[in-house]
């Protein structure tokens, strides 16, 4: 198993990132939230998890070792591959996960893409006790500040979890408000979770 890589990194994408290793690119699957805190040209450290398929090869890269450990965990449960364990990790941090189990919170799994009110029962019942307790007591870990062309970043982010670029277009509209109260730093991992949550509204 690959545990994690470490370089420069060479190339950023929606939801990919480059890190060369040894003189070889490695493409690298993150979130949004993650992709937020990489630099081209950066050196950047990725805790990372191998997806083995019959026809492919993935590697999953998150911010820390907490974040792959819950991404292997959500996978235990039935129905639940890696992309949208990712999703999952993509809208809640590990601990507001595990907030969201330990309370039976259906309503803050409903807003990750994908699932669906039987769905999170679903899990809720099935991942309860595996997650674990909360770690911190913030609600949520801070993320870095998003670059300048955050509306670029966060359509491209919402499209990349499956929604129509139409609907993305609209939630990024949505949370403008809240971006331009940020100042010239919004955080692109605040504005991904109301962004989803004004999308979660809308169905």
């Amino acid at each position: 198993m690959i545990a994690f890589v470490s370089g420069p990194v060479a190339a950023l994408a929606p939801d990919t990132a480059v890190v060369e290793v040894g003189g070889v690119g490695m493409a690298v699957q993150c979130t949004p939230t993650t992709l937020a805190t990489l630099r081209v040209g950066e050196s950047a450290r990725l805790a990372t998890s191998l997806v083995v398929r019959e026809d492919s090869l993935t590697l999953y890269g998150f911010a820390d070792d907490d974040e792959r450990q819950t991404f292997e965990l959500l996978q235990t449960a039935s129905g639940v591959g890696p992309r949208l364990a990712q999703a999952m990790l993509a809208v809640h941090s590990p601990d507001a996960l595990r907030r969201a189990f330990a309370a039976g919170d259906e309503k803050a799994l409903t807003a990750v893409p994908g699932i669906g009110k039987k769905g999170a029962q679903k899990l809720l019942l099935e991942l309860k006790d595996r997650l674990g307790e909360p770690v911190g007591s913030a609600p949520a870990a801070a993320v870095s500040s998003a670059p300048a062309g955050w509306r670029e970043q966060l359509h491209a982010a919402l499209v990349g979890l499956g929604y129509a670029p139409r609907d993305a277009e609209e939630a990024v509209e949505a949370v403008a408000p809240q971006a331009a109260a940020a100042g010239g730093a919004p955080q692109v991992g605040q504005l991904l979770r109301a962004a989803l949550q004004t999308l979660n509204r809308a169905r």
